[in-house]
């Protein structure tokens, strides 16, 4: 049996702690210890079986450890998971069973795939990416590393993020449209053309904000 960590123990954490507690099959093999967070208060209130055990920043993990990615900041993600990875650190990927996954779809490191998420086919997803709830990807869609896809996002055939793309809730991408690493698209938008590199956009059809 390995040792399991949730890093990050804010809202997002604890959907995945929910997720893991009751399919019990995602902790086959696994010991679920509790979560890393630099905000030893960040369960306060919160009804849960179990705790921040100790700080991301601080952390000494044995070699038989594994982490899941608890953080939907992309920022926030890559600044506190960098350093684990650079020092050795595994995680997992994580689909839950509600998912659908379909032929060709190939899955980086560290990838988090919400319930009832739906990948087509000859999909990439990189590395320590995250799909929310309800969020799709048709086919030869490719999504870089480090990505945050939020809830109910539609992510058409042929789109392609690079790294570090935020996507807020609800948001569309028409056909083979192309989005910059360190872009953010805003709730909602309607994207219809191709995005610059780290620029915010927001609206339908969206526009640089």
């Amino acid at each position: 049996m390995k040792n399991l960590y949730i890093v990050g123990a804010g809202g997002f954490g604890r959907e995945v702690y929910g997720w893991l507690i009751d399919e019990l099959t995602l902790l086959k093999g696994h010991t679920f210890i509790g979560f890393l967070d630099d905000n030893k208060d960040a369960l306060l209130g919160f009804d849960l079986d179990h705790e921040v055990v100790g700080k991301i920043t601080e952390f000494e993990f044995k070699e038989d450890d594994l982490f899941i990615c608890g953080i939907g900041s992309v920022k926030c993600k890559k600044k506190l998971c960098q350093p684990m990875l650079d020092a050795g650190a595994r995680f997992l990927t994580l689909v839950h069973p509600s998912a659908l996954i379909g032929r060709n779809v190939t899955l980086g490191d560290g990838v988090v795939i919400c319930p009832r998420v739906t990948l087509t086919c000859d999909i990439r997803i990189g590395s320590m990416t995250m799909i929310n709830c309800h969020s799709s990807a048709g086919h030869d869609a490719s999504v870089g590393a480090w990505c945050t896809i939020s809830a109910h996002c539609d992510l058409t055939g042929g789109t392609v993020l690079g790294d570090e793309v935020f996507v807020g809730s609800g948001v569309s991408i028409i056909p083979f449209k192309k989005i910059g690493a360190g872009a953010t698209l805003g709730a909602g938008s309607v994207v219809i053309r191709d995005i610059p590199e780290s620029v915010s956009v927001f609206g339908n059809p969206a526009r640089i904000i």
